[in-house]
């Protein structure tokens, strides 16, 4: 996955705020990617809060999902370890909700309910009692489930590493766009050079 285009954006201040495999186009010419669509782009501004309606729903963030309205820049990363866990995976989308509660519940049935727990009790946010019911209690599961004979030559130890530090609940616990270029998933894949433009 290529992180340049991300990075250079949050720089100048911008979140994207609808990272998904169709605002990506390829040019298999000149072998670039280009994030397109910045129609929910937004500056961001620490501390103010934002509308959580945004970005599509199989890549939205936590954060949307349980309303909490002060995120950042992470929440680009999140949609990007979706569409990263999806390739590697091959299973797109990764987190296939029917709407945004069922899209909250099959992001619990990976990342476990006690970690879901502990996010909002940082953030001092409470979920509806419907839909703590429909999460019920999830352990958190090991990336390793969704291995098979079809994906394995993908889902390298390198791999799960990076998307296990971009995939966490918690948007401050998340990977940057520059942390994640310098990932060894990258070296490993002979990227030395992370290209992405807007």
């Amino acid at each position: 996955m290529k992180l340049q285009a991300l990075d250079y954006c949050h720089s100048q201040g911008i979140m994207h705020r609808d990272v998904k495999p169709q605002n990506v186009v390829i040019d298999h010419v000149f072998r670039k990617l280009y994030l397109i669509d910045w129609g929910l782009a937004e500056f961001y501004h620490p501390g103010k809060e934002y509308n959580v309606r945004v970005a599509s729903r199989y890549f939205k963030g936590p954060e949307l999902l349980v309303n909490l309205q002060s995120y950042d820049y992470s929440l680009d990363l999140w949609s990007l370890g979706c569409m990263f866990a999806g390739m590697i995976f091959r299973k797109e989308p990764f987190f296939y909700g029917q709407n945004n509660e069922d899209q909250l519940v099959k992001i619990a049935e990976v990342l476990g309910t006690e970690e879901l727990n502990a996010y909002l009790h940082k953030y001092h946010l409470e979920l509806d009692s419907h839909l703590v019911a429909m999460i019920g209690s999830e352990s958190r599961k090991q990336w390793s489930i969704f291995m098979n004979a079809d994906n394995q030559d993908l889902a390298s130890p390198q791999a799960i590493d990076l998307l296990d530090k971009l995939l966490r609940y918690d948007h401050h616990e998340r990977l940057t766009a520059k942390e994640a270029m310098a990932h060894p998933y990258f070296l490993q894949h002979g990227f030395p050079s992370v290209a992405m433009n807007c």
